[in-house]
């Protein structure tokens, strides 16, 4: 009775002697299904407790003046009674889902193609080296299902109709195998046996060689027919819209429960694959699939029997996706394969160690590469590059990436740093770079360290540029390591009479950093000197532009 009597004084009445008949729908249906916590209990005993509490008030005269006399209560609690019943019911069924909810939210279910179980291996991997994209590119222009999908997209032309219970007519369908090579099953309807058919046009759809272009009808895309790209960028983000066709290698049974019971098993080859460094041998990775299966699904087992041989529909698909190839009885990742599964990971938050291949790698690549790595990384990833290549060209590639981005500082002193360990034999690299506006206040600076002649030394505003260089890469570290980079420059003064001077300077984040100074630094004289700077900064930009 607690509850009840508790919500009557709190939205009903302050007398907790005084009852309406009103008040009791208020109480019972309204509120108290929304905040009860023993649901259940209070469907068994909350309409039989107040009904005793009434009776108690009525009967011992604590029933207070201006209620409702006790058979008009009785008589409204009976009305009630059905619709009480009927909301905690609902609620009961709620909580029971939101239950069901939390514990599939806390106890991810796992399945053959999951790859989290497997994160903690997958951490502890050798470094997955990746190939050049053009290298990529040229794999994935020979792919053979994408070339049927390009077909089948052409054959399919300007809006053709669709129907609803079947895509294709019957002779639609046998036009269409026919044109792919694939053989007309004697099962009738025709639409049911085809599976291969429909995997070919859901490719072509993520491909998205074939679009919706109406209610019923479907169009070729203008540039499908082209393929395979000249360009190697179009071709590889081709090749990665299709690549969760993978899933479509999962074997397909006749019993939908047991097709069910090996979903993902394509996707189990694949990580099976790369954990063994790329390559198994068929009849472990047979054995080892199976047994996974039966503990998926207790149907897994009799699915795996029912399919015959499960895995004959898995490596076709992934074949014919250019990802793996079988000689025997050893089945490989291809190059293609492998950086699929990289992004099959990726696409789950699942990290995984894979850099470009040390001799596939650019100047640019390892720069990028070596602002995320440990300095020992770093260091062993730069000697192993430097391997391949004559230190002076080292120093010109180094330089030629870093400036091919003014905003990127963070590459800009990688690239710096590393042309400075290689000594006098980067001068010449240094003195081409002298006419890079982003890179002169490095060359100079160097040029002058290495006492070259004929050089220009470095002026107020190189040295200028090199600390907003400094503190645009703080300021990506955070507010603290910010305010920390200036304090560097020294007391509050000294700072001020800088700010005076640097809003000059033709930096792409020069007024980015003033306004940052602006808003972090505990100085307030500081604090006003960037926002005077940072007026400057802005009013000669306009100027600037409107010249």
């Amino acid at each position: 009775m607690g509850p009840a009597a508790l919500w009557h004084r709190l939205i009903a009445r302050d007398d907790v002697h005084l009852w309406k008949r009103e008040d009791l729908r208020m109480v019972l249906v309204e509120r108290l299904p929304q905040v009860v916590e023993d649901a259940d209990a209070a469907t068994d005993g909350m309409i039989p407790a107040v009904r005793a509490y009434l009776t108690f008030l009525s009967e011992t005269g604590r029933l207070a003046e201006g209620s409702d006399d006790l058979d008009a209560l009785l008589d409204e609690l009976d009305s009630v009674e059905e619709d009480f019943v009927e909301a905690m019911e609902e609620v009961t069924g709620e909580r029971d889902w939101d239950d069901e909810d939390e514990e599939l939210d806390e106890e991810e279910v796992e399945g053959l193609g999951d790859f989290e179980p497997f994160a903690d291996e997958l951490a502890d991997l050798p470094t997955i080296r990746l190939r050049p994209d053009a290298e990529l590119a040229a794999a994935a222009r020979e792919v053979p299902l994408i070339g049927k999908a390009r077909d089948l997209a052409v054959w399919v032309g300007t809006a053709r109709q669709v129907g609803e219970d079947s895509l294709l007519s019957d002779d639609e369908i046998r036009q269409a195998l026919a044109l792919l090579g694939l053989p007309e099953p004697d099962e009738k309807p025709l639409a049911h046996a085809v599976p291969a058919l429909w995997n070919l046009w859901n490719l072509a759809v993520d491909l998205e060689f074939i679009a919706p272009d109406g209610e019923d009808t479907v169009s070729v895309d203008e540039d499908t027919a082209a393929w395979p790209f000249d360009d190697d960028e179009d071709v590889l983000d081709a090749w990665m819209l299709g690549l969760h066709s993978v899933d479509y290698g999962d074997p397909e049974l006749d019993d939908d429960d047991l097709t069910l019971a090996l979903s993902g098993l394509t996707r189990a080859l694949l990580i099976r694959l790369l954990l063994a460094g790329g390559e198994r041998e068929l009849p472990g990775l047979r054995d080892e699939l199976a047994e996974a299966a039966a503990e998926f699904d207790d149907l897994g087992a009799a699915a795996w029997e029912e399919a015959g041989d499960p895995l004959a529909p898995v490596l076709t698909w992934l074949s014919g996706y250019g990802m793996v190839t079988v000689s025997g009885d050893a089945v490989r990742l291809t190059s293609l394969g492998t950086e699929g599964v990289v992004h099959l990971l990726d696409d789950d938050d699942v990290e995984v160690d894979a850099r470009p291949a040390i001799d596939a790698m650019s100047a640019l690549d390892l720069l990028s590469l070596s602002a995320d790595l440990p300095e020992e990384e770093a260091d062993a990833e730069f000697a192993a590059w430097m391997k391949l290549r004559e230190p002076a060209t080292a120093a010109e590639e180094l330089l030629e990436a870093a400036s091919e981005d003014e905003a990127d500082a963070l590459i800009r002193v990688q690239a710096a740093s590393l042309v400075g360990s290689l000594g006098p034999v980067a001068v010449p690299a240094w003195r081409e770079a002298l006419g890079e506006p982003s890179l002169r206040p490095y060359a100079a600076t160097h040029l002058a360290q290495l006492g070259v002649d004929d050089v220009p030394e470095p002026t107020q505003s190189d040295t200028h540029w090199l600390i907003l260089d400094m503190w645009t890469i703080a300021a990506g570290l955070g507010r603290p390591e910010f305010v920390s980079s200036l304090h560097d420059i020294g007391p509050a003064p000294v700072l001020s009479s800088l700010l005076e001077i640097i809003w000059k300077v033709p930096h792409p984040h020069v007024e980015e950093l003033l306004e940052a100074i602006g808003e972090a630094h505990p100085d307030r004289q500081v604090a006003k000197a960037a926002k005077r700077a940072l007026f400057k900064a802005r009013s000669k930009a306009s100027t600037d532009a409107a010249q």
